[in-house]
């Protein structure tokens, strides 16, 4: 039996499709695959994001796709959201890079249900188009579904 996972597909919303270019490319560092002039596909660690241009360029209206929160562990997480499972090593290089970029987060990185089942580290940031992402990382995956 495999144990490779099928990519996932997600097309989001974004206003300005240069300002998407300069994060999910550089900032996040994702390999651009195919585009045109109002779409372009990521490759998100092996899976598909197409960040797709809605209206005509850039807004003036505050960028904010976040529907609401929910309160985990604390924090008031913004929904909805969406984002990978990292190593920790690679969660931190990630953490490092984002910070140098001088990127506002919505959520710190920090450890999340410390000493408790499901232990992760984990934050939260919005792309330039208000669409909001989180990142963590196990330090025993086996414990991504605990409970």
């Amino acid at each position: 039996m495999s144990t490779q996972l099928p990519p996932f597909h997600l097309a989001i919303p974004v206003d300005d499709l240069d300002a998407a270019r300069e994060f999910y490319g550089t900032v996040l560092g994702f390999g651009q695959g195919r585009s045109d002039t109002r779409w372009i596909d990521w490759n998100f660690m092996g899976h598909q994001v197409v960040t797709h241009q809605v209206g005509d360029g850039p807004s003036d209206k505050p960028r904010d796709g976040i529907a609401g929160t929910n309160p985990v562990d604390g924090h008031q997480v913004p929904v909805p959201h969406f984002g990978l499972v990292l190593p920790v090593e690679e969660f931190h290089r990630l953490a490092d890079r984002l910070r140098a970029a001088g990127t506002k987060f919505v959520i710190e990185p920090y450890v999340r249900f410390e000493g408790e089942p499901g232990e992760q580290w984990t934050m939260f940031l919005l792309d330039p188009a208000g669409n909001a992402l989180e990142f963590k990382a196990f330090a025993d995956l086996n414990q991504l579904f605990a409970t």
